[in-house]
């Protein structure tokens, strides 16, 4: 099946697209939507501009679509990008990176129940822990550039993920009860490379913004490298 990617550039959604690869589904394009509110409930916000260099690395289309990221009203703007997709690329799905968000989940379904479009989730219900163990086995390189919630320190801002620290991740989650994947904005994630990047994501210059227990690891200049 012809299908567009919902991309934010995370871990989720590169796993997805990967795995909807694997089970035979022609990539047509990528779909990110880029919310001016760092709050969107819908779509993930740090470093988002980079898609289109991840994009470029992996030798994908994209269509990017800005979104003022309320609460909602951003869901019209995914459905005018999927129209987009679906006019221009002759999209028959649509595969999102949701693992067990209803809110995420049940919204992109609807978008896609009205555009006549199937709702492709490859990594629906699976157990996270599996995941990451996936992600690393296929070789992806993932590193945390956001983090939102207690039990994660300003040290892993910037940290990228190999088995011994997704260990140490999934402990903490079960210890201070967030989401081992991040599925409810505990951390957000940026991938850098992988077995479908033709090239890498060189970080150039970034720089760590903490605040009580928060914060964002944001990237100022990147550009792409050969493997």
């Amino acid at each position: 099946m012809k299908v567009a990617v919902l991309f934010s550039g995370g871990k989720d959604s590169t796993l997805a697209l990967y795995e909807a690869i694997k089970d035979g589904h022609e990539i047509a394009c990528l779909v990110s939507v880029l919310p001016e509110n760092p709050e969107s409930y819908m779509f993930h916000y740090p470093n988002i501009r980079l898609t289109k260099m991840q994009a470029k690395a992996m030798g994908f289309r994209i269509i990017i679509k800005q979104s003022k990221g309320e609460k909602e009203k951003e869901l019209k703007d995914l459905e005018d990008a999927l129209k987009q997709a679906k006019r221009e690329y002759k999209v028959e799905g649509v595969v999102s990176g949701a693992i067990e968000s209803a809110y995420q989940g049940s919204r992109v379904r609807n978008v896609c129940k009205r555009l006549g479009l199937k709702s492709v989730e490859p990594l629906w219900k699976k157990n996270p822990e599996t995941l990451w163990k996936s992600l690393l086995d296929y070789g992806f390189r993932v590193m945390v550039i956001a983090i939102a919630c207690e039990g994660l320190e300003e040290s892993w801002l910037g940290k990228e993920i190999d088995k011994k620290a997704a260990g140490k991740l999934i402990s903490l989650s079960k210890k201070h009860r967030f989401h081992p994947c991040g599925e409810g904005g505990e951390f957000e994630t940026l991938v850098i490379d992988g077995p479908i990047f033709r090239k890498r994501l060189a970080i150039r210059k970034a720089k760590p913004v903490w605040e009580y227990n928060s914060g964002l690891y944001l990237i100022e200049k990147a550009e792409l490298k050969g493997k």
